[in-house]
């Protein structure tokens, strides 16, 4: 009876796998492998045309007191007022050591990102585009001006602005670069962005300045928004549970990211108001954020704003403004790699984008070690191996306990196959015998297991630290390893990856059990393949562990008498 339902749960178990994958493949928008539906194409964001077509409309709040009527008359301030010269709409490129941004007058958005010390995967003649408007994709930054209830439309994203003359690339001494967009009057309104772009740094200073040409006071409110397509990274492996969407973080919450799914749903739970934090939008390796200094009042949101289009953003309400006054609203947006020291110096909670999942409790700890050994070592493949030989180090004495419960069941292990044997008909007695056996012998089934469980969450905590650190891209090892983010080109990894799973399976002691002894096989084999796909830093992690664990298992088993054995499996 015990060996029908061992093996009711071993089917169980491996159904649950192929489900758990095919809903693996669904969530990541590819085709099922084993249950495949019908195919369906998400709808592709078409690029700017003409100021109608650029995507992102005004955003509302819960708490910014703006009308519908408001934001559609906000939105649709796209020209000067009748009377004044039109103004052409233009690209800007303005360019650092790190990064070349670009610039739509329309708005004085941000529409482009090109980083300049990081190789797009894909094809590594370029550079990785983060923010982009094109025909296969969109992401941007925009901010702009709405009004509270009752008020006039102001500049938006959506208002052509005019760009100051100057310098559009960081020259060798200069530490900074400026770009100033300003508006027409638009409700008795005019708006100028000041984009200040400083050497060796991905966050760029934005001041907004808002000046009353009017007659009246005004109280406008500014926006900030990152827009989105809802597509995963080009190039971006269904294996790896990354995220990809909006975040926000407040001191009250702390760190909230939400799938387009669920904005999509309109499930969206929140922070809605608060005087710190920021928004973002997140991706394997890379961010955006738009960062308020502490103690401005904002109100968050998150949206949908086209097809497969979504927004994420801040409002600040700001104080009236005198006829012939202005008022200024400091913001940083960031745009660039998800380096965890970089990301913890700008602002509370920012390294948290760079997402290590339920164990980030672990993986900081790990990541700073990891980091510490790199400041010596200067190469990250060898990091990855000091790191799992202190942390093998450090779990010796739970190891010696396991692998000596290991050696033991091998040294019973031809007594238990004998009395199985030999009351094959009657399982009950045969249950009763094998416990009988197991006490004489003093011998625990469950003390290999144990204190292996108990290292689970750390190494799992260190398959996120290396498959989250953006270190790892175009980092090379040794030979033919020039990308440790990257699969092996050549297979090597895995092969011995694969042929280290099979010595250690063959070194434990073999289920008395027939189908657990083919399952025992089957599922570190199973395992084994999908490394083939898997970064080649995170496969040198797995080899450097079982080389690790192969060597303490065969000094335990020859010190206990137990001289070490492979086996092989009967199928």
């Amino acid at each position: 009876m015990n060996d029908i339902r061992r093996t009711i749960l071993w089917v169980i178990f491996g159904f649950s796998l192929v489900m758990l994958w095919d809903q693996w493949q669904v969530h990541n928008k590819r085709q099922p492998t084993f249950f495949p539906g019908p195919v369906q194409t998400a709808p592709q964001s078409t690029g700017p045309v003409n100021a109608a077509s650029t995507p992102g409309s005004v955003p509302t709040a819960t708490n910014s007191a703006v009308s519908p009527a408001q934001i559609a008359q906000s939105t649709a301030v796209t020209s000067p007022p009748a009377g004044a010269p039109a103004v052409a709409r233009e690209r800007v490129t303005a360019q650092t050591d790190v990064f070349k941004l670009t610039f739509d007058t329309e708005g004085g958005s941000l529409v482009q990102a090109e980083l300049l010390k990081h190789v797009d995967m894909l094809d590594t003649t370029r550079n990785v585009i983060l923010l982009d408007e094109s025909k296969d994709r969109v992401y941007l930054a925009q901010s702009g001006l709405i009004a509270g209830v009752g008020g006039a439309a102001m500049p938006t994203h959506k208002s052509v602005m005019t760009l100051t003359p100057g310098e559009r690339t960081l020259q060798e001494g200069s530490q900074t670069l400026e770009l100033r967009f300003e508006s027409a009057e638009v409700g008795g309104v005019k708006l100028a962005k000041t984009y200040t772009l400083t050497r060796g740094s991905y966050t760029v200073a934005v001041k907004h300045e808002v000046i009353n040409v009017g007659a009246t006071a005004v109280v406008p409110q500014l926006y900030l928004q990152l827009v989105r397509d809802g597509n995963k990274p080009p190039g971006e492996s269904s294996l790896y549970f990354t995220f990809t969407g909006p975040a926000v973080y407040t001191d009250a919450k702390k760190y909230q990211k939400v799938e387009f799914s669920d904005i999509e749903k309109g499930s969206v739970d929140i922070e809605k108001t608060a005087s710190n934090g920021y928004v973002s939008m997140v991706q394997h390796y890379f961010a955006s954020a738009w960062l308020l200094g502490d103690g401005i009042k904002r109100d968050l949101f998150m949206r949908k704003v086209d097809t497969n289009l979504y927004s994420v953003g801040m409002i600040a309400p700001m104080e009236s403004i005198a006829p012939g006054a202005r008022k200024t609203v400091e913001a940083r947006i960031f745009v660039g790699p998800q380096e965890e020291k970089i990301l913890e110096a700008l602002t509370p909670g920012l390294e948290l984008v760079k997402d290590y999942g339920w164990l980030t409790i672990l993986a900081k700890p790990l990541y700073w070690l990891l980091d510490k050994l790199h400041g010596f070592i200067s190469n990250w493949g060898w990091s990855i191996v000091a790191l799992v030989l202190l942390l093998k180090a450090a779990f010796y004495w739970l190891n010696a306990k396991a692998y000596a419960s290991m050696a033991k069941m091998k040294a019973v292990n031809p007594r238990i196959m004998e009395m199985r044997e030999r009351l094959k008909d009657n399982p009950q007695q045969m249950q009763q015998e094998m416990m009988r056996i197991y006490r004489e012998e003093k011998v625990n089934p469950m003390g290999g297991c144990f204190p292996i469980m108990i290292q689970i969450p750390v190494f799992i905590a260190l398959y996120w630290v290396l498959l989250a650190s953006v270190e790892m891209r175009n980092a090379p090892w040794i030979g033919w390893i020039h990308d440790l983010s990257s699969p092996d080109p050549y297979y090597i990894l895995p092969l011995v990856m694969t042929l280290t799973t099979v010595l250690q399976t063959s070194l434990n002691p073999a289920p008395p059990d027939p189908l657990q002894a083919k399952m025992m096989w089957f599922m570190p084999l199973a395992f084994s393949v999908m490394f083939f796909f898997f970064p080649a830093g995170l496969v040198l992690y797995w080899i450097t562990n079982n080389v690790l664990s192969i060597a303490q298992q065969w000094v335990i088993n020859t010190r206990m008498g137990v001289p070490p054995k492979f086996h092989l499996p009967k199928f």
